[in-house]
């Protein structure tokens, strides 16, 4: 079993479980030789010196955030060497790391070591495109094209760069794995090391189409061909990313791991990055990749051969986001629902198991009833549950009175406060089958009239969804931010 094959499935991601215990603590006797071959560097053709991806990735956000100056003016790349740089840069058999940390402090870039191949950060640097002659034939927004599907090349260069340095140096450190379990171990890295091998697979296949031509093309194509194996590596990671955030702070109170982990981010290779910066890279790069494509549309022309499938591309890559995004909500929700299981004391009365596949919590929060005492609404997307809130030992917690099937056994109807006299803004709620098989009525209200107002359109819903969004309301339209959740909730009434 190779030491990385453990997806989330495998360490039961979904529902808890750990039956491939012993395959994570078999993996920990792979052969030694088998380890040694997934951390060798892949040796770029066309890229000699270039950055960690976090120094990339950091150039992208800034210059985002400055408009994208340097690129729109120079149609220059982002992995380009900065202008403030005089120290010219020169492909070497050999390599001094004390020169890279001075041209690192000039130019506030690290550079990382490379096989001595050749340099090129531009495409219009390449000697091959420089001996075809297409600088002086193509049109400046073909060159343009040129340096973006250049870009996708030389920073997937820098990604599986970084990549190579968190396995080879962080996951593959017989000190760390003798500190950790197999399962904290996985939990850390994930599979971090078929990320990297679908890296290289993906970087060996546009570099093979570079070579067949200088002139860049169907690049999308490529993307297309790649997308279901990045698809496969990158929605686990991503989903265990919450496991993995955990992880490394319960490493932050283990002073012996803190010293390991703190000492191999001292290693040259690292370029004083830490562990986080590594570990976040496959997130980073997913995201990226649909950019850089969009970039690309942006320079191919509208009647294009390639528009197509550049736009299928770019749809095909968001799906893959969408699917790291649902699988961490979905994680998110199940954690709540097992917090919740843990309050809700439902005593004599027969329990409800609140771990159920596709159940949501939508609201939660007081509600004062019949204007003196005060109770606990849980309002999941299938089930009502009322209660009184307990403390003991200094921890709150929940007595369940009531619970009903939602929303089939539950209306609210209006109540005309001039008519009833206080509280204001009150509703009353019906529950048509209660826990004890009967109907029952009680008449709520919350502390504020907007308050009332979202619960009253929340329980009337006859079928209710959401998805992450800004915080916002929204009330005439049917739908209502949940400042608490941070979710937007649409509903049909």
């Amino acid at each position: 079993m190779d030491p990385c094959d453990c997806t989330h499935e495998d360490i039961g991601g979904y529902d808890g479980s750990s039956d491939s215990l012993e395959d994570l603590q078999d993996s920990r006797a792979a052969d030694t030789a088998e380890e040694e071959e997934l951390c060798v560097s892949f040796q770029s053709k066309y890229f000699n010196f270039y950055p960690l991806y976090q120094d990339y990735q950091e150039y992208c956000v800034q210059a985002e955030t400055d408009d994208l100056k340097k690129r729109n003016t120079g149609f220059l790349s982002a992995l380009t060497i900065p202008q403030e740089l005089e120290t010219p840069i020169i492909a070497c058999s050999s390599v001094n790391y004390t020169s890279f940390q001075q041209l690192s402090n000039a130019g506030d870039i690290c550079l990382a070591e490379a096989p001595p191949v050749r340099l090129s950060t531009l495409w219009r640097d390449l000697e091959e495109v420089k001996a075809s002659g297409l600088l002086t034939r193509l049109p400046e927004e073909e060159i343009k094209l040129q340096e973006s599907m250049f870009e996708l090349i030389g920073s997937e260069v820098s990604y599986l760069n970084s990549l190579t340095v968190a396995v080879k140096h962080f996951y593959a450190s017989k000190e760390l794995k003798q500190s950790l379990t197999p399962m904290e171990h996985h939990h850390l890295f994930s599979n971090i090391c078929q990320i990297m091998a679908a890296s290289k697979k993906f970087l060996m296949d546009l570099e093979g189409q570079l070579e067949e031509s200088v002139l860049i093309s169907q690049v999308e194509d490529i993307v297309l061909q790649h997308c279901p194996e990045f698809h496969r590596v990158y929605v686990p990671y991503v989903i265990n990313m919450r496991y993995q955030e955990t992880m490394v702070q319960l490493l932050q109170q283990n002073r012996d791991v803190l010293h390991l982990i703190e000492n191999i981010e001292s290693h040259t290779d690292c370029q004083r990055q830490n562990l986080r910066s590594f570990l976040v890279l496959p997130f980073q790069r997913i995201t990226r990749i649909k950019l850089l494509l969009q970039s690309i549309l942006k320079q191919t022309k509208p009647d294009a051969d390639s528009k197509s499938n550049l736009e299928k591309a770019i749809a095909t890559v968001h799906e893959v986001v969408t699917e790291c995004d649902k699988g961490v909500r979905k994680m998110e929700q199940i954690e709540e629902l097992v917090y919740l299981d843990r309050l809700l004391d439902f005593g004599k009365m027969k329990s409800v198991p609140l771990v159920v596949s596709g159940r949501v919590l939508l609201h939660q929060g007081p509600m004062r009833h019949s204007g003196f005492s005060s109770v606990y609404l849980h309002l999941f997307n299938d089930l009502l549950v009322i209660s009184s809130k307990k403390y003991y030992f200094q921890h709150a917690g929940f007595t369940v009175m009531d619970h009903a099937e939602f929303p089939r056994h539950v209306k609210v109807e209006h109540v005309q406060t001039e008519l009833l006299g206080p509280p204001p803004d009150s509703f009353l709620l019906h529950l048509s089958k209660s826990h004890t098989g009967q109907p029952t009525t009680m008449k709520l209200a919350a502390e504020t009239r907007l308050g009332t107002e979202v619960w009253m359109k929340l329980l009337q819903c006859k079928r209710c969804r959401f998805h992450l969004t800004a915080p916002f309301y929204n009330l005439n339209k049917g739908n209502i931010w949940h400042k608490d959740l941070n979710m937007h909730l649409f509903f049909s009434i």
